[in-house]
């Protein structure tokens, strides 16, 4: 694992429901980090299947957590965002994710949004921070640590139950927020998952919440142009 300069404290927030082997996984991993000042919030949405005995297994790792019904994995990690600390970069990990390294610096002024790389199982999702990003998700969150501070209130709008997320990155890149890359950190995040398969309908509507009707089609127009090339490219192949 690269370590980072210590000093900057780190909020790790997981979601979980019914997903007990996954998120035992994603404790010992960053059980491993071995890095302080760290923070780790489990919120479980009521789970059944022996994932609270997994949460009290690890005290020393949990510093939170919180169990009962929520409305889904942004609700849950809306909840997560309102127990991190102030002053913290906040990770966002599903159950089953992991962290493979650690940026190599973090400024303690909290004012930039650190981003790196996401391995999304044996595929490498290439993060970039550019105008593709007014268009199409180009930031995971398995590879994004976000400023606590930068947004006082829950930032997931619960109303897009896919790319609330995406939502939350146009939102930061809309009121100024400074991005910074860094290429020691790596991220995986296990297949599958809510937005394992492109819903071009929410992702569009996220667009035009933020950037207008004129955002919307630019857009679809650039799904379109993904598909066309992902076609031309497998029938050359």
């Amino acid at each position: 694992m690269t370590m980072v300069n210590q000093g900057a404290r780190i909020t790790i927030i997981t979601a979980v429901f019914n997903a007990a082997a996954a998120l035992e996984e994603t404790i010992q991993n960053v059980r491993e980090l071995n890095y302080t000042p760290l923070d780790v919030i489990v919120v479980d949405g009521g789970s059944t299947d022996g994932t609270l005995e997994v949460i009290k297994r690890y005290p020393e790792v949990i510093t939170k957590w919180v169990t009962g019904r929520d409305s889904g994995v942004y609700d849950a990690m809306n909840k997560g965002w309102e127990l991190a600390t102030h002053e913290s970069y906040v990770l966002f990990l599903g159950a089953g994710d992991k962290v493979l390294s650690l940026p190599a610096y973090l400024s303690t002024r909290y004012d930039e949004v650190v981003f790196g790389q996401v391995y999304k199982g044996d595929l490498l999702f290439k993060s970039v921070y550019n105008f593709k990003l007014k268009l199409g998700n180009t930031l995971h969150h398995q590879g994004l640590l976000v400023p606590r501070r930068l947004h006082i209130e829950p930032p997931f709008d619960l109303s897009f139950p896919i790319y609330a997320d995406f939502d939350f990155n146009q939102r930061l890149d809309k009121m100024g927020a400074t991005f910074r890359f860094d290429e020691a950190f790596k991220g995986y995040a296990m297949p599958g998952g809510i937005s394992a398969v492109q819903n071009d309908r929410e992702m569009s509507s996220v667009v035009q919440k933020n950037y207008g009707w004129a955002g919307k089609f630019a857009a679809r127009l650039f799904y379109s142009l993904q598909k066309l090339k992902s076609t031309f490219f497998f029938k050359e192949s």
